[in-house]
C-alpha cells in the first residue's frame, strides 16, 4: 500500500523548510519563476539552503538522515556547500526498549541474553539510527560488544524508499540541473548501501575480512586492530566482536596525555589507508573519528583500533592501477598520461579528444602546485578530477567515489592529527613501490604463480584442444553462402515489398479519383 500519510508528513516538512523553494528554482521556465515568488512570499529564506536541507532530512527521520549522509559523499555530484552542510548530520536517535533488544537476541540466537551470556547489559552503551550497542561478557570471560538492529527497519525503509523513487522520478521532470544529478541513480545507489547496512551478517564478515588482512600472518603487526567476530553469538540483526578499549581519534590532549606519538600516528593512518587501497583492495570506507580509536593499553599503546564495519569498498586490479598511475602522473605533472589514463581506462569516450582532456586536466591540476605540498588535498584533487570528467561524459565507478570520501576523511583525520602532514611525502615512496612490484621482475614472477594453478590444469589439455580445432571442418564457407542466400531472399521480399506499396497506391489513388469525380 502506497503510503499516503507519510508523503502528506514529507511534503509538510519540505514546506517547512522551505525546499519548495530549491526544487522550483532549478526548473528553467517563466511559470517556474512566477511559483517562486508566490512561494517566497516575496522574501527569500532566512537560512541557506544546506541548513535547510540538513533540517528537513533529521525532522524525516532516520531512514533520510542515513540518506543525506549518504549524499553528501556524491561531492561530485551535488553542490560543494550542500555536501558540506549535509556532512554534520548525526544519528540523535534515542535507544529503543531493552525488553525488544532482548527479545530479538532471544529470537535470533535462540536464548534469552541472560542465558548466552555470563553478563549482559541492559541499557544500551551507543545507540544510532540502524543499531544499538550492548556490553556483555562471555562464560569464559571475554567481554564482547552485542550490536542489536533496530526493530521494524526494514518496512520502514521499503515505505521511505517508496517515496524516494516516486519524488526522485518527479524531480528528474521537473528539472534539467536535476536530471544532471541523477537521483533515481543515487537513491538506488542508497538503496544497495541501506539494505547491506541492515545486514549485520555481512558487517560481520567486512570485520572478518578487515581482521584477516592486518593478521600477524600478513606481517602487518602494530598497524590497525580490528575486534575478532564471535560468530556463534551472530545472525542477521545481531553481531557479537570483541569489545575493544581505546580513545577516540579526535581527543587530541587525552592521546597526548596517554604518551602517543601524534605525528607517528598521523603516518600510520595514511601508511594503513593506502595499504588497505593498493595492497588489499578493500578497505574500511566510513574512517570518519567516530569509528576510529586509538589503542591506549600499555602492550598495544598508539595502534588504531576500528570498529563499524557496514560501509567497505572494493577495487579490482583495473581500479588500483588505474589510481596508483593516476596518482604518480598528478605529482609529475604529467597531464597528458592523465587524459590518456581516462580515455584508456573506457571511462571516457574513446572519441574524446586526448589534447582536450589535458588541459582540463591541467586547469585542476596545476593551481595546487603553488602551495607546499602539505597543503595539497589528495582527495579534493581527485573530487575536481570527477567534477571535470563529467564534462567529457566519464562515467564515474560507484567504488572510486566511496575511495574519494574515504580519502577526504583520512586526510582531515591525519592533518587534524598533524596539521604539518605531508600526505604525498608518506604516499609517493608507497606508490613507486607498489608500482615496481607491480610491473618489474617480481611483479611478473607474482602473476606467474598466481595464475600457476590454471595453467597445470591447462596446459595439458592444450594439445588435444589443438588438434580438435585442426580436425574440425572449417564451416566458414558454408556460412557464408548461407548469408548470402539469406540477403538475396530479403532482396527478393524487398522487392515485391515495394510492388505491392506502388500497387495500393495506384488503387487508392483512382479510389479517391473516382469518388471525388
Amino acid at each position: 500500500m502506497f503510503p499516503v500519510f507519510r508523503l502528506f508528513y514529507i511534503i509538510l516538512v519540505c514546506l517547512r523548510y522551505r525546499l519548495d523553494e530549491l526544487v522550483v528554482s532549478g526548473i528553467r521556465h517563466p511559470l517556474a519563476y512566477s511559483l517562486l515568488k508566490i512561494l517566497r512570499f516575496g522574501r527569500p529564506p532566512k537560512m541557506e539552503r544546506g541548513v535547510r536541507l540538513r533540517r528537513a532530512l533529521e525532522t524525516l527521520g532516520p531512514i533520510f538522515v542515513k540518506f543525506g549522509q549518504v549524499l553528501s559523499t556524491r561531492r561530485d555530484l551535488i553542490p560543494l556547500d550542500v555536501a558540506i552542510e549535509l556532512a554534520l548530520l548525526q544519528d540523535r536517535v534515542p535507544p529503543f526498549p531493552s525488553a525488544q533488544a532482548a527479545a530479538i537476541i532471544e529470537t535470533a540466537l535462540g536464548a534469552s541474553p541472560h542465558t548466552l551470556f555470563r553478563h549482559f547489559e541492559v541499557d544500551p552503551i551507543a545507540s544510532a539510527s540502524i543499531a544499538q550497542v550492548h556490553y556483555a561478557v562471555l562464560h569464559d570471560g571475554r567481554e564482547v560488544a552485542v550490536k542489536v538492529l533496530r526493530p521494524g527497519m526494514r518496512e520502514v525503509l521499503e515505505k521511505d524508499l517508496t517515496l524516494m523513487r516516486v519524488v526522485a522520478r518527479l524531480v528528474e521532470k521537473l528539472s534539467p540541473d536535476a536530471r544532471r544529478l541523477k537521483p533515481r541513480q543515487v537513491v538506488a545507489e542508497f538503496d544497495t548501501y541501506l539494505n547491506d547496512e541492515l545486514d549485520l551478517i555481512r558487517e560481520a564478515a567486512n570485520c572478518s575480512q578487515l581482521r584477516r588482512n592486518f593478521s600477524p600472518e600478513n606481517g602487518r603487526v602494530g598497524l590497525l586492530m580490528v575486534p575478532e567476530v564471535i560468530w556463534e553469538f551472530c545472525a542477521t540483526n545481531v553481531f557479537t566482536m570483541e569489545w575493544m578499549r581505546g580513545i577516540p581519534v579526535s581527543h587530541i590532549d587525552r592521546l597526548t596525555e596517554a604518551g602517543v606519538d601524534i605525528k607517528a600516528l598521523a603516518r600510520t593512518g595514511v601508511e594503513i589507508f593506502f595499504t588497505q587501497v593498493f595492497t588489499d583492495g578493500f578497505f574500511h570506507a566510513d574512517m570518519h573519528p567516530g569509528n576510529i580509536y586509538v589503542s591506549d593499553e600499555p602492550a598495544t599503546l598508539g595502534r588504531y583500533i576500528a570498529l563499524d564495519f557496514g560501509i567497505v569498498g572494493t577495487l579490482s586490479e583495473f581500479d588500483k592501477n588505474y589510481l596508483a598511475q593516476n596518482f604518480l602522473a598528478f605529482f609529475q605533472r604529467d597531464y597528458r598520461r592523465v587524459a590518456q589514463l581516462h580515455i584508456e581506462s573506457g571511462w571516457a569516450p574513446a572519441t574524446t579528444r586526448e589534447e582536450e582532456l589535458e588541459g582540463a586536466v591541467r586547469a585542476v591540476c596545476e593551481p595546487y602546485f603553488d602551495r607546499p605540498l602539505s597543503e595539497i588535498s589528495l582527495g579534493q584533487v581527485l573530487l575536481r578530477l570527477f567534477q571535470t570528467s563529467r564534462r567529457f561524459n566519464v562515467e564515474i565507478q560507484p567504488q572510486l567515489v566511496l575511495l574519494q570520501k574515504t580519502l577526504l576523511n583520512v586526510e582531515g583525520m591525519g592533518r587534524e592529527l598533524d596539521p604539518g602532514l605531508d600526505l604525498w611525502k608518506t604516499a609517493k615512496p608507497y606508490l613507486e613501490r607498489w608500482m615496481h612490484e607491480r610491473i618489474g621482475l617480481s611483479g611478473l614472477k607474482t602473476q606467474l604463480e598466481k595464475e600457476a594453478s590454471q595453467w597445470a590444469q591447462l596446459l595439458p589439455q592444450l594439445p588435444r584442444l589443438v588438434h580438435a580445432r585442426l580436425a574440425t571442418p572449417d564451416s566458414g564457407p558454408a556460412i557464408r553462402h548461407e548469408l548470402q542466400q539469406l540477403h538475396e531472399a530479403q532482396r527478393r521480399n524487398n522487392r515485391l515489398l515495394s510492388a505491392l506499396i506502388a500497387v495500393m497506391a495506384v488503387g487508392v489513388g483512382v479510389a479517391v479519383w473516382a469518388i471525388l469525380r
